[in-house]
């Protein structure tokens, strides 16, 4: 996005962030910490004010400011300064969160199903286990568009979206498609270092390809590329020809509450 006048890199003092302002960030309830136990109900209840809250966006990449893995800095982003990121910085805010209210929580790297059949590069993509007494779930708040509430992880689960077990290897499918493939072994946010760093910086990347900033609503769904602004309320689609710099910005604040700073 050479050429842009706009930017949204700025120096911030990175205060400490606690559970109570995590949970303003995603509008869920902000009842004392000790209230919140740690149910299935209430999981699912976070996954999804997160996905309507928190938006997928590719930004950072796009302006050319670093995306580094570092739980602080990665906090700061998504809920002090209100943004939102991709799978590495989503997931693993929210498995900090998770932690932080008693679930046990397990990264886990997958690999993105594309278009001619083949799968993405090891550690493509980031999501979570979540253990709800001895019930494995599998949560995902980084994926754009995906399941809203957590999905049992069990071989051909009912659904939309549903899960086959193929020996060691999972596979997400909505209907018969393939979104992703993942195992279940444990992984720790800096095995997704370099993966995290092609991402960013290679042009066979999608994500260095175009900027996309997308969102479930309480309705539906607002995605906002340079091109179009596609809004989906149930069953209609509004869309909307984005002609300018000036309109983007106003979709990205109006929609997203992400402003952009003039350079």
């Amino acid at each position: 996005m050479s050429g842009t006048t706009h930017s949204i890199a700025r120096c911030y003092n990175l205060a400490p962030v606690h559970v109570r302002d995590y949970l303003d960030r995603i509008h869920a309830e902000a009842s004392p910490e000790s209230t919140l136990e740690p149910t299935l109900e209430l999981l699912s209840n976070l996954h999804e004010r997160h996905l309507c809250a928190a938006p997928f966006e590719n930004l950072d990449i796009c302006f050319g400011v670093p995306i580094v893995l570092d739980p602080t800095k990665i906090l700061d982003k998504i809920v002090v300064r209100r943004r939102g990121g991709f799978c590495y910085e989503l997931n693993s805010a929210f498995a900090w969160l998770l932690t932080q209210l008693g679930y046990h929580v397990t990264l886990l790297s997958a690999e993105v199903a594309l278009p001619d059949g083949r799968f993405g590069i090891p550690f493509d993509h980031m999501v979570l286990r979540v253990d709800i007494d001895e019930a494995p779930w599998l949560v995902d708040v980084g994926f754009g568009e995906s399941f809203l509430h957590p999905i049992p992880l069990v071989d051909n689960a009912a659904g939309e979206y549903r899960l086959d077990r193929q020996g060691e290897q999972w596979f997400l499918l909505q209907g018969s498609t393939p979104k992703y493939r993942f195992t279940l072994a444990p992984r720790q946010l800096a095995d997704f270092e370099e993966a995290c760093h092609y991402q960013q910086n290679s042009p066979e990347s999608t994500f260095t390809q175009r900027v996309v900033t997308t969102r479930f609503t309480p309705g539906g769904r607002v995605t906002l590329t340079r091109e179009r602004l596609v809004v989906h309320r149930g069953a209609e689609r509004i869309e909307t020809k984005i002609e300018n710099e000036t309109e983007w910005s106003q979709a990205l604040d109006e929609h997203f509450d992400i402003v952009l700073e003039n350079a």
